[in-house]
């Protein structure tokens, strides 16, 4: 344990007893420092529950608690940053199950310490071996770049990410890492980063982490990475470094992808929502652009759903998205308002096209011109639609909407199955 207590790295083994609260039962020094633990490293198990109650503290034993009850299967590592004060050290949390188990055992507890890693980096003491043992420990790319903007150090997370080894990128410019559109600018972001830098305020902020920092990286094969980086300024021997903390964060961008897409589409249909199109129309209504909308109802929809039932209403509803879908070119939207009505947004469509449009769907739907494998057997309807076009300096979506509900609403009192414009 000598040589990892020398390069301030915690390790402890935990457990639970009988009654199922947390025991240490083998530790260093240093994570009996860091915990406060009362007893001796030679003297095992200790109670980690019974410990002083201090926020820190408390939250790492809900970690670890929580560690126990996952499943090894979905998270073979966890880590966690324990801060107290002055101390930071990062915690890596590794389950460990018999064979075949499903729940963890033990949980092996490493970790080292971040604040010692950033004193390194500031005197002429530096012990470059240490150093970079720390920095190669470390589960986030650290990339360092020095004044003229070339790589200085890359760790094996960094070598991991990018795909590239230390020794192809050191020396060369930091923007290799970069999609080609974003390396023109990047030197003017360095500087204006560096103009506005201020270290006493970083001190008592670190530097977050999350979504207003996410950027691009570029891997060796060409692939785009979205990351998040967090990056501070050196003064090192005279000169000036920059040092980022990146993390891949491709899970997360996906996951608020599809939390967008879920957001804006509506469930049955798959189509746009009523949100989602209210965006759309508000974008084109920013702009100089002709544009035309229609609102679309199914005629006696409720006697669809009385006689055959609301799947078969459903499946109506599904039918007619199909259909309406197919007739909508790449800059049109075909999106579900709400209930039994349809909305369309028409960019570029004068009035006589947008009702050419209108009228070849009202068709379509009456005569049963499209495909679908019915559930069981078809089940005719009817469209009634309003049709209206912007009028010259309209800018507001609902003013728009409303002309053309009424537009609809004179198609439903003249016999409905019709397109009236307003």
């Amino acid at each position: 344990m000598q040589i990892i207590d020398d390069i301030a790295i915690c390790v402890a083994i935990m457990g639970l007893d009988e009654s199922g609260n947390l025991v240490v039962t083998a530790c260093n020094d240093p994570f009996l420092h860091l915990t406060g633990a009362t007893g001796a490293a030679d003297v095992f198990p200790i109670p980690f529950d019974a410990q002083r109650e201090h926020p820190a503290l408390r939250t790492l034993r809900e970690k670890l608690l929580a560690c126990f009850a996952s499943s090894p299967m979905q998270e073979p590592e966890q880590t966690h940053d324990f801060r107290d004060g002055t101390q930071w050290w990062r915690l890596s949390f590794k389950p460990l199950t018999r064979s075949g188990g499903a729940a963890a055992r033990e949980i092996l507890v490493t970790g080292f310490d971040m604040a010692a890693r950033i004193a390194l980096t500031k005197g002429p003491e530096v012990n470059g071996s240490r150093y970079r043992a720390l920095v190669d420990l470390a589960y986030d790319a650290i990339v360092t770049m020095d004044e003229q903007h070339n790589i200085t150090l890359f760790n094996r997370a960094a070598e991991n990410l990018f795909g590239y080894s230390s020794a192809e990128v050191v020396g060369r410019p930091i923007v290799t890492l970069l999609p080609e559109k974003f390396r023109a600018n990047h030197p003017r972001k360095v500087q204006q980063f560096a103009d506005s830098y201020q270290p006493s305020l970083r001190r008592a902020t670190p530097p977050r982490m999350d979504e207003t920092n996410s950027v691009y990286g570029q891997h060796r094969d060409g692939s785009v990475i979205p990351v998040e980086i967090a990056v501070s300024k050196i003064e090192l021997d005279g000169g000036t470094e920059f040092m980022a903390v990146v993390r891949d964060i491709t899970d997360r961008a996906k996951l608020m992808d599809l939390l967008k897409k879920q957001a804006g589409t509506d469930a049955l249909t798959g189509l746009p929502n009523r949100r989602a199109f209210s965006e759309f129309v508000a974008k084109v209504l920013a702009t100089d652009d002709g544009l035309s909308v229609f609102i679309l109802d199914i005629d006696f929809f409720k006697e669809i759903n009385d006689q055959h039932g609301h799947d078969a209403g459903d499946e109506v509803l599904c039918v007619l998205a199909e259909c309406a879908a197919s007739l909508t070119a790449e800059r049109r939207l075909f999106a579900r308002w709400g209930g039994e009505e349809f909305v369309a947004a028409l960019p570029g469509a004068d009035a006589h096209l947008a009702h050419r449009i209108a009228e070849e769907l009202r068709q379509r739907c009456e005569r049963q011109d499209f495909e679908h494998l019915w559930r069981s057997r078809p089940i005719p309807f009817t469209v009634s639609i309003g049709v209206v076009t912007r009028e010259a300096g309209e800018v507001d979506v609902d003013s728009l909407m409303k002309r053309a509900d009424r537009a609809l609403y004179r198609a439903k009192k003249s016999g409905r199955n019709r397109v009236e414009a307003g």
